[in-house]
């Protein structure tokens, strides 16, 4: 497509005429047949979302059920077989687990009978007689349906069809419905079996019960990193010098004193002679896993600190420069909130198809007139189609985020007349993707996809292998190569996504064109992105070191939780992900400004006729950086000095 600098207007005398260069204005589709292969995949998720919907009971694993299929909370239909089934259990809306503290599985099903409940205990029953004087004040019965209450201290059987005693005080589950444990040693027992129905994983297990036993704690450190990287942000949008040296003096400290404190804390567990369960040993062992990490990432990041300290003051231009561009933009601010909650409905609908999924299955009675659900033919390779469909469906929203980022940058670059910007940048750069590039962003995510998936299958055979230390390191290998080429694959997807908002070029043609300019200007450009880059990297260490110290008090606090280590790390990763989430608006704006001013310096050569889109601020900080990096004032080309006929090159005022 022809640019409109590039674009020659013939007059009667055949003279031509150059016009301005900027983004073309008349667009056409691009990629059409990725977003169409994209609506076909589409259509396959939404076909097994109904097929869940129709054949899953998704509501038998919220609402819960007992142990002769029925459904607690609703109405239900007999099965043959099962006597006890199709009662009305309108009224009994909980789940409630006859041997809630020594709960088993077989064959992956609960040992212990469930039963539907109108409440759960609130105080611990110790005999017989407590059971019976509990239902009849309360009018929740305890044991099998089919025992009369007067029956439960004279049936010589009532052992067997009671809860075994005593009975802890327990309460429902907020989502679930489930009658849960209060004593944390239960607590974690129950929370660990009943997420094994789910999956086999030994470690899946303790990782989820940890995540259960200590939810509260899990949420509100996840608030907590919310609130670090909005105040962050803030930060990064009015950033001072003083600002810079607070930041990086607070990351220093925090480096260093998280390191200490996970160091104090390994020499406390390893010596303490209370330490004998299987989670609380395996703590240990992270504990010791987090010091050492910790330790090498503080003496990396403190030896980068001390080389680059002279670039500081760069890093303050460069932060005034994306300030400037975001303050003519100030909704771009708003991109990561509105991805953030796009992505959390899809993920809330992806949970409930595969909650469907799980439960596809149908009834059949057991010899022992109990229940059972067998699940159905083909629902393996949906729950992997499934599968697909989250990473490359979350990847798309990421990619229209970057585009649309980096098309409102380009529509502030690229404007001759900056004191009067584009009234609805953001606004338009969206429609203008909806409307023609969809489907680069569906191939640019599908890329990152086809990546995506062999990094988790060899995390997958990583832990089926770990006792096999060949195995283990040729896949830690093949790990990290897929890593380094996914982070690469992501470094030019973003540049390919800036080039189809300026030249409303496909995918392929972008990203051939993006990695040409930034190979011919590698070396004016490299250093001053690696050290934004850099800066924001600091940032993000910020949030996660003082989370992750909230992280360490509160649970070491709370040793009763046994597994608390590793719901500690998934504390980590989300902190990481959340101020990711909001300074990659910084990330994104510097690169698509770096790259159209590359663009800029190739297309203008700064005289009359076609001078520079670029301000001042902008190409003095640029050519500063470039002479401190070479050492040296003058270079035999470069677009900051005089052109061939001796012209001096001047930006646009």
């Amino acid at each position: 497509m022809e640019r409109n600098g590039e674009r020659r207007q013939d007059s009667g005398d055949s003279i031509s005429e150059l016009q301005e260069w900027r983004p073309v204005a008349y667009r056409k589709c691009t990629d059409t047949l990725w977003l169409l292969l994209f609506c076909l995949f589409w259509a396959g998720l939404m076909f097994i979302s109904g097929y869940a919907v129709v054949a899953g009971a998704a509501e038998r694993l919220v609402l819960g059920y007992d142990s002769f299929g029925n459904i607690c909370g609703r109405k239900n239909t007999p099965v043959e077989g099962a006597n006890l089934s199709g009662l009305d259990m309108t009224n009994k809306k909980y789940v409630f687990f006859l041997n809630s503290c020594s709960l088993e599985m077989q064959s992956l099903r609960v040992s212990s009978l469930s039963l539907c409940v109108s409440s759960c205990p609130q105080e611990q029953l110790n005999s017989l007689e407590d059971l019976q004087s509990f239902a009849r004040n309360n009018g929740t019965f305890l044991c099998i349906y089919n025992l009369n209450v007067s029956s439960y201290t004279l049936n010589p059987k009532a052992a067997q069809l009671c809860p075994t005693l005593p009975v802890p005080p327990s309460k429902s589950f907020p989502l679930f419905n489930r009658c849960v444990p209060q004593n944390p040693e239960c607590y974690s027992k129950y929370a660990s079996v009943l997420i094994s129905m789910v999956n086999e994983m030994d470690v899946f297990h303790r990782i989820l019960s940890g995540i259960l036993a200590g939810r509260d704690t899990v949420i509100g450190l996840s608030v907590l990193a919310l609130a670090f990287s909005l105040i962050l942000v803030l930060a990064f949008r009015f950033i001072q010098p003083l600002l810079i040296h607070t930041l990086i003096a607070l990351v220093v400290f925090g480096l260093l004193f998280i390191s200490g404190v996970l160091w104090w804390l390994h020499y406390d567990y390893r010596n303490d002679p209370s330490t004998e369960l299987e989670t609380e040993k395996e703590n240990v062992k992270f504990l010791l896993g987090y010091a050492i990490f910790s330790t090498i990432v503080t003496v990396v990041l403190l030896s980068l600190i001390f080389v680059l300290r002279k670039r500081l003051q760069f890093a303050v231009q460069l932060f005034r420069i994306v300030d400037k561009i975001i303050g003519r933009i100030p909704f771009l601010l708003f991109q990561p909130l509105w991805t953030f909650l796009i992505l959390i409905v899809f993920w809330v609908f992806w949970v409930a198809v595969l909650l469907s999924l799980g439960t596809a299955g149908t009834a059949e009675s057991t010899s022992g007139g109990q229940v059972e659900y067998r699940a159905l033919s083909g629902i393996c390779y949906m729950a992997w189609y499934h599968f697909v469909g989250l990473i490359w469906t979350s990847e798309f929203i990421l990619a229209c985020q970057q585009m649309v980022i980096a098309g409102a940058v380009v529509t502030c670059y690229f404007n001759r007349n900056k004191n009067n910007p584009s009234p609805h940048p953001v606004l338009s750069s969206i429609s203008v993707i909806f409307c023609y590039h969809l489907g680069t962003a569906v191939k640019g995510s599908f890329l990152i996809t086809i990546l995506r998936i062999p990094r988790i299958l060899l995390l997958y055979l990583y832990n089926i292998l770990n006792q096999k230390k060949n195995a283990k390191c040729l896949f830690s290998c093949c790990f990290c190569w897929v890593c380094c080429q996914e982070s690469c694959l992501r470094y030019f997807n973003q540049h390919a996504y800036t080039t189809t908002a300026i030249n409303g070029t496909n995918f392929c043609t972008s990203a051939k064109d993006a990695v040409c300019i930034l190979a011919r200007n590698s070396a004016k450009l490299a250093s001053i992105s690696c050290l934004g880059d850099f800066l924001l990297f600091l940032g993000k260490v910020f949030v996660v070191c003082f989370t992750f110290f909230g992280g360490l008090m509160a649970f070491n606090y709370h040793r009763e939780l046994q597994a608390w280590v590793v719901p500690l790390l998934l504390v980590g990763f989300f902190a990481y992900v959340m101020s990711h989430s909001f300074l990659s608006v910084f990330e994104v704006t510097a690169d698509a400004m770096f790259l159209c001013f590359a663009i800029d310096m190739e297309t203008n050569d700064g005289t009359a006729e076609k001078p520079y889109f670029v301000d001042q601020e902008l190409l003095t900080f640029v050519s500063q950086s470039n002479k401190l990096t070479e050492g040296q004032n003058h270079r035999s080309t470069t677009p900051f000095q005089d052109n061939e006929d001796g012209t001096e090159l001047q930006p646009m005022t």
